[in-house]
C-alpha cells in the first residue's frame, strides 16, 4: 500500500524505534527525507544515517538513533505540515519550541533548515516538523 505522507512515515519510524530502544531504523530513501535527516544530524538528534542500495529496488536509509543514559534523545517528534494542510511561517512568526529546548525543521528557498539556521539566514518557509 503506497504511503501518501512519506515524511510523516519516517518520523513515525523514528518515534517507534526510539520507544523500542532500537539502535537503527530503516525507511525508503528520498531527497526530502535525506535533507531532514541532515538537519537532525546537525542539531544532534541522531547519530547519522547511511543510504544503502539493495539490488534494483529503491534505496533504503538506515538511521542511527541517539541515546543518552539509556533514554532516547528525541522525546517528542511531530509532523506540523501535512499533505492536506500546509503550514508556513515567516521569520517573525517562528516561535520557539519548548522555550528553545526543541527545534522546528523548515523547508525554505535555501534548503531544509532548522529554525535556528533559518533565523540566522533571515528566511521563512514551510514548517515540516517539531522535535523536542
Amino acid at each position: 500500500m503506497p504511503v501518501t505522507d512519506t515524511l510523516g512515515d519516517m518520523l513515525t519510524r523514528i518515534r517507534n524505534g526510539q520507544m523500542a530502544n532500537m539502535p537503527v531504523v530503516a525507511c525508503p530513501s528520498s531527497k526530502l527525507r535525506k535533507s531532514v535527516l541532515e538537519a537532525l544530524q546537525r542539531e544532534g538528534y541522531i547519530r547519522g544515517y547511511t543510504e544503502v542500495q539493495k539490488g534494483s529496488a529503491q534505496a533504503v536509509l538506515e538511521i542511527e538513533l541517539k541515546y543518552h543514559e539509556g533514554e532516547g534523545v528525541i522525546r517528542r517528534i511531530e509532523r506540523v505540515s501535512t499533505p492536506g494542510r500546509r503550514v508556513y511561517a515567516g521569520i517573525k512568526d517562528l516561535g520557539r519550541v519548548f522555550s528553545g529546548l526543541g527545534i522546528s525543521i523548515l523547508s525554505t528557498p535555501r534548503g531544509v533548515l532548522s529554525d535556528n539556521e533559518a533565523r540566522a539566514q533571515h528566511v521563512g518557509g514551510e514548517i515540516l516538523c517539531r522535535i523536542f
